[in-house]
């Protein structure tokens, strides 16, 4: 199906959607699903000055942009319509519903079940001065008031991060949805696709962000999960001026519009009025309703890696071979092929660094370290050297690489796009692809993990 006006791709939602359903479809995600035309382009990218390959890269983005005055062609029900016609028309014994986390995506599919995100994005046309984010809410203002009025189902969450979206923020609004209730296509698909008596299983990120509410669906939110802190975003601080300075911008720190409150973080904290219509449907329809419940994105990823290495070594496999993946540069059915074991973190970022070496340094070590780095191109506040990154390869007992990466043109290394994946599948002959796990085994996995791993299966 071709995606429908105002959604974009190159979003979490969008692309974890995308590579779990070519995995139930037998196929790989390879330069984050784009056509192949597209990769080799991508691939290219490397021999542009790297001017160039920013402002190619800034454009790559706006090209899924929709115009001011077409903000009237997005139809919330049309989006959640074509995510769930990307998955297999089968029936599943369950089906995971809400917040966007590539790990649970790896989960979904050792279990061979989708998932539905609860949140989309969409990208504006419009330039804006990626330092001033008051003019950028008022530029928005009407818009965002048209598009609410024409999708009343959903919560709209203007964002605006100038520290790690700079180079798209220039050329783009981004405005996150999230559905409040149940859209028709997902009615349908959980009512079709369910077995009679499955699960409904809500993924339950509990990450909270300070935002400036506009209105009773409306929120502004500044800044996002990543290098800098709540307190640097609102507030600045000494890495914050020295980005600014290294931006050639005139300028100490960012003045935000006040936050007058707290709201689930844009793109990855679950709004708990979707939970409401899930537990009245499966209630009504006779199905069982389950929450996996985490307060941060990568909260899962030690869980999800630890399964994986047991499930290997029960499928007499090593285990040894370590994948740490970034944002969306991820490919499950290429992992599970590999025997990888795969550690999904949320960004390039120090945060992320940080939590792959708090999980190596309490789990037993791997011979292969294999690394991807999403490319965003920004200098920003957090972005650790890629000496640090260099460091983690040589925690590997016999072989550490990058993958995709060409470390002199980082964070601007965007032919990695079109390359990870295809070195992916050379790390080893493609094993047999196992039967998805049965469904009972979900429960007993993230209950023997336990709290120590601080995600928790509940009934909702």
């Amino acid at each position: 199906m071709k995606p429908p006006p105002g959604i974009a791709q190159f979003d979490s939602a969008a692309a974890f959607a995308q590579s779990l359903a070519r995995f139930l479809h037998g196929r790989d995600f390879s330069g984050l699903g784009q056509p192949p035309a597209l990769q080799w382009l991508v691939r290219q990218s490397d021999l542009l000055p790297r001017r160039q390959r920013l402002n190619f890269f800034a454009g790559w983005a706006a090209r899924e942009g929709i115009s001011p005055g077409k903000i009237e062609m997005v139809n919330a029900h049309a989006v959640a319509e074509w995510l769930a016609g990307l998955y297999p028309a089968r029936r599943y014994p369950a089906v995971m519903i809400g917040s966007s986390n590539g790990a649970l995506v790896h989960l979904c599919a050792a279990f061979g079940i989708p998932w539905l995100p609860q949140t989309f994005l969409t990208v504006i046309k419009r330039r804006h001065d990626p330092d001033d984010p008051i003019r950028a809410l008022e530029q928005e203002r009407e818009t965002a008031q048209v598009f609410l009025a024409l999708n009343p189902d959903v919560q709209l969450h203007q964002f605006f991060d100038p520290n790690q979206d700079r180079l798209t923020l220039a050329r783009l609004a981004y405005f996150r949805s999230k559905f409040l209730r149940l859209p028709p296509a997902y009615t349908q698909f959980l009512a079709d696709r369910l077995e009679p008596g499955g699960r409904i299983i809500i993924a339950d990120c509990g990450l909270r962000w300070p935002t400036t509410r506009l209105g009773p669906r409306h929120r502004f939110q500044f800044g996002e999960v990543g290098g800098a802190t709540v307190e640097e975003y609102f507030h600045g601080g000494p890495r914050v001026e020295a980005a600014l300075q290294r931006h050639g911008r005139p300028l100490r720190r960012w003045q935000p519009p006040p936050p007058n409150g707290e709201s689930p973080e844009a793109e990855w904290g679950f709004e708990p009025a979707l939970g409401n219509d899930l537990a009245d449907f499966a209630r009504t329809r006779g199905f069982r309703l389950q929450r996996i419940s985490f307060d941060a994105p990568e909260r899962p990823s030690p869980l999800v890696a630890d399964f994986h290495r047991s499930w290997h070594r029960e499928r007499g496999l090593p285990g040894n071979r370590l994948v740490i993946e970034s944002f969306i540069a991820h490919d499950p059915y290429r992992c599970l092929h590999a025997g990888a074991v795969p550690f999904w973190t949320v960004f390039n970022m120090q945060p992320s660094l940080n939590a792959v070496n708090r999980y190596l340094d309490e789990g037993e070590p791997f011979d292969e370290i294999y690394l991807m780095l999403f490319a965003h191109g920004v200098d920003a506040v957090g972005l650790p050297p890629i000496d640090a990154w260099h460091a983690v390869l040589r925690r590997a007992r016999t072989r550490g690489a990058f993958l995709g990466l060409t470390p002199d043109t980082y964070p601007a290394h965007f032919s990695h796009y079109g390359r990870y994946s295809r070195e992916l599948r050379r790390l080893a002959p493609p094993l047999a692809m196992p039967k998805p796990l049965p469904i009972d085994r979900l429960e007993w996995l993230i209950r023997s993990f336990g709290p120590s791993h601080e995600v928790q299966l509940v009934a909702a």
